[in-house]
């Protein structure tokens, strides 16, 4: 048994690092232009540091949180020249140190085959899974995440550095508040680290630049992958005046004009935060029910995620991406006593990736001028999110009675020996 997994562990560790290889290759020479932002955008960014001494983020806002320009100095190392490798390389490295968490360096037999799954995920989005800073932060939250049962002070500092390189991962701190027995730790730590982060921009001098990514975000129209793109595109098709797709140089992304655009600009926002109040609290009720940390974490996970895809103005490709990190927690937990099957939304994520890379990067072209194909591509696309979402959301909501049906005994036990991460039934093998 011992071989057979060490083997399996190997012949996983050799497919992942072909699979990023395959990938680099891809976002090197396929068409599209995949690596385009980290090659032209990014690049303009680091070098513009380098020279200049003008730092985003710092010296003027930015659309990134501060921790992005970790790795993205870190690229021009080897000088602006050779980012493209050097990115793709970090990338791969900081994934690579991800599956060992996962896997708990080959010994877990769930690890592994939620690493598999990974792999088969990453190839499925194509190009785009390395090629956005997006790539860092699910590499830090798989590290996290993992870290959480063990390690919760540790866990925080992963996280809200995480949060600290792009917002999404907020979403996981909040999903971890809810469900983590040691929330308290977790907090600190999370608090802590963001403190510290605050406190060391300001000493450079970045005053209220600090928080700039949040306002920079603010004034942004509808971009044409985003769901609710979707009323408009078809709008286009049908050749509605005054409807159609422009290039917005300030956030250097393709939006939506029309009719009611702004008008649902302006409403997405505050529906985003309303659809997260309402998960949190389907998740604080399942939680206060007894039902397992780890089944509810891992549910909550996908619900906030999810809706922080469907429920957004902006729907980059990349985003895709996010959705990782819930269901490799619901494969870790496929195990444990009262766990949901994850198998549904493992499937239908790697359906929605599919369909993403059909789109991004060969035939965008194809989605910017308005063809039909593409905009039924899309719209599939968009739909499975919404049944992602609901599906999840559903899952949260049916946690809640099972845990009121325990006994006060097998709610003290799940409660004390539960793990976000693996069960008291699976802590060898997880």
């Amino acid at each position: 048994m011992t071989t057979s997994r060490t083997v399996g562990a190997i012949a996983l560790w050799l497919t992942f690092v072909v699979v990023h290889l395959v990938l680099g290759l891809l976002n090197l020479w396929a068409p599209g232009l995949p690596l385009g932002d980290v090659t032209i955008v990014y690049a303009e960014w680091a070098e513009q540091a380098y020279a200049s001494g003008v730092v985003v983020g710092v010296d003027m806002p930015w659309v990134y949180p501060l921790l992005a320009l970790v790795p993205i100095l870190a690229s021009v190392t080897f000088g602006v020249e050779h980012i493209a490798a050097a990115w793709l390389s970090i990338v791969m490295v900081v994934n690579v140190v991800a599956l060992g968490f996962l896997t708990r360096w080959g010994t877990s037999r769930l690890g592994v085959r939620a690493g598999w799954w990974w792999a088969a995920f990453l190839l499925a989005l194509g190009p785009i899974a390395l090629a956005r800073i997006d790539a860092i932060t699910v590499a830090l939250a798989i590290i996290g995440v993992r870290l959480l049962r063990a390690h919760p002070t540790t866990a925080g500092i992963v996280l809200a550095c995480a949060t600290w390189v792009k917002v999404w991962p907020a979403a996981l701190v909040l999903a971890a508040l809810i469900a983590v027995r040691d929330r308290g730790k977790f907090a600190i730590a999370a608090a802590v680290a963001s403190a510290t982060v605050v406190v060391f921009a300001l000493l450079a001098g970045a005053e209220w630049n600090v928080f700039s990514f949040i306002t920079q975000q603010t004034g942004r129209g509808i971009q044409i992958e985003s769901p609710v793109a979707g009323i408009w595109l078809w709008q286009i098709v049908a050749a509605v005046p005054d409807t159609f797709i422009y290039y917005d140089t300030t956030i250097l992304t393709f939006q939506i004009a029309g009719a009611g655009v702004g008008v649902a600009a302006a409403v997405v926002t505050p529906l985003l935060a309303l659809t997260v109040v309402v998960i949190a609290i389907f998740g604080m009720r399942a939680a206060r029910a007894g039902v397992a940390a780890s089944s509810v974490l891992s549910v909550l996970s996908l619900a906030l995620v999810s809706a922080l895809i469907v429920v957004n103005k902006v729907g980059s490709p990349q985003f895709i991406s996010w959705l990782a990190v819930p269901v490799v927690l619901g494969l870790l937990s496929h195990s444990a006593q009262g766990a949901v099957n994850f198998r549904v939304p493992a499937v239908l994520t790697l359906v929605i990736a599919t369909l993403t890379h059909a789109v991004y990067p060969y035939l965008y072209h194809l989605l910017l001028a308005s063809n039909p194909a593409m905009i039924t591509l899309v719209s599939v696309r968009n739909l499975l999110l919404f049944v992602l979402l609901g599906w999840a959301i559903v899952g949260l909501v049916r946690l809640a009675p099972s845990g009121t049906a325990r006994t006060s005994v097998s709610v003290r036990r799940s409660t004390e020996s539960s793990s976000p991460s693996v069960s008291p039934t699976t802590k060898e093998s997880a």
